[in-house]
């Protein structure tokens, strides 16, 4: 190598990032023991930050754009290095090309699930998975809190931490927002959104933002989803009675269309027929109901039947109805859970207490207002 060679390879005229991967962060211009010379031209392209490091200290921060390197725009390594006058001299720092581009499509999950309690099942284990996206806001704490003087620093080496961060946010907007499990599905963009502003100030404090949370899925235990499958099939019988009348009736038809031959075959098709007979003749005096008697009227009605059908009273033991609205409340209530109407007054005559109903007064029989 001859003496112009070296001498033009001790200076260094143009310090740029052409960034050709997808999930870089944050790049060191490679130096290799070369000087910077002041009025080198410094080159920094849009979603990039380019930080000055002096001595391990952080010097100056430039933005998008394009800058010939004078003391003028370098404030704070001019008052690090006392260049009290014009300098045209080479210096030494190390200059790391910050990525500022959102990081897209980044995957979340939960290793382990997320215990949760549920008014409908209780206390319950759920899991759940979706993408993310994330980009550095503030390069000097990024450089200060995370990743230091390496010379490169890619997503690989902070997802872990910021998945573990992810899921602990998600599991306090489960907990913090009370939606039923059976309902999370219709919310998954709220909890997103929840999410995102729970965890905004620990990103802040690595100089990170983070731009968007999307729950893609939240999974229930096996047997939590056997439930809802049984619950589901309930809901699609609809109303018992029928629907055994049905099954009985198809069951006979199926029986008399029986080809078994000789007096066994017989017998056993004529006693499966009187026996599915007599379960269609009680389905059919039941008139579909559960067999459930009123306690006050003893009319037949559905098990969970409010009132009876027949005289409008309430249907359970225990139960009385509310003076206000109507509704079944407990025997005994002081309040109706439904409209907060008290169930007991006082007279205005002598204070005793009694039904809220009531037109007149039990012990003194002042007429109520």
């Amino acid at each position: 190598m001859g003496i112009m060679d070296f001498i033009k390879g001790q200076f260094i005229d143009v310090i740029e990032w052409v960034d050709s991967s997808t999930d870089t962060i944050v790049w060191k211009f490679e130096r290799k023991g070369n000087e910077i010379k002041m009025g080198a031209q410094l080159t920094v392209r849009e979603s990039q930050a380019a930080v000055f490091v002096n001595e391990g200290q952080i010097a100056d921060v430039f933005q998008p754009g394009r800058y010939e390197l004078s003391t003028q725009n370098l404030p704070i390594l001019t008052t690090l290095k006392s260049w009290k006058y014009g300098f045209n001299s080479p210096f030494k720092a190390d200059v790391y090309f910050v990525n500022t581009k959102q990081f897209t499509n980044r995957k979340w999950g939960t290793t382990n699930p997320i215990i949760r309690r549920d008014s409908d099942f209780g206390i319950v284990r759920l899991r759940a998975f979706g993408i993310y996206s994330f980009k550095v806001d503030d390069p000097a704490i990024f450089l200060r809190e995370i990743f230091g003087t390496t010379p490169d620093f890619d997503t690989a080496d902070i997802e872990g931490q910021l998945k573990g961060q992810l899921v602990s946010g998600l599991a306090d907007s489960l907990a913090e927002s009370n939606i039923p499990i059976l309902d999370i599905a219709m919310n998954y963009d709220e909890l997103g959104v929840e999410a995102v502003k729970t965890l905004q100030p620990r990103f802040a404090l690595l100089g990170l933002k983070l731009v968007s949370l999307y729950v893609e899925n939240v999974s229930l235990p096996e047997e939590v989803e056997k439930v809802l499958d049984k619950r589901t099939q309930m809901g699609v019988v609809g109303d018992i009675g029928k629907y055994t009348q049905y099954q009985t009736a198809e069951a006979i038809g199926d029986a008399a269309r029986n080809e078994g031959s000789g007096l066994a075959g017989a017998g056993v098709g004529m006693g499966a027929g009187v026996a599915m007979g007599r379960a269609m003749s009680d389905a059919m005096n039941s008139g579909g109901q559960s067999g459930i008697k009123c306690p006050h009227c003893g009319a037949n009605m559905q098990e969970n039947a409010k009132f009876c059908p027949e005289c409008g009273k309430p249907a359970g033991v225990g139960v009385e109805a509310c003076v206000n609205c109507g509704k079944p409340i407990q025997k005994g209530a002081k309040f109706c859970p439904e409209c907060g109407s008290s169930q007991k007054t006082v007279c205005g005559n002598c204070g005793a207490e009694m039904a809220g109903n009531a037109k007149f007064c039990p012990e003194c029989g002042t007429k109520t207002e």
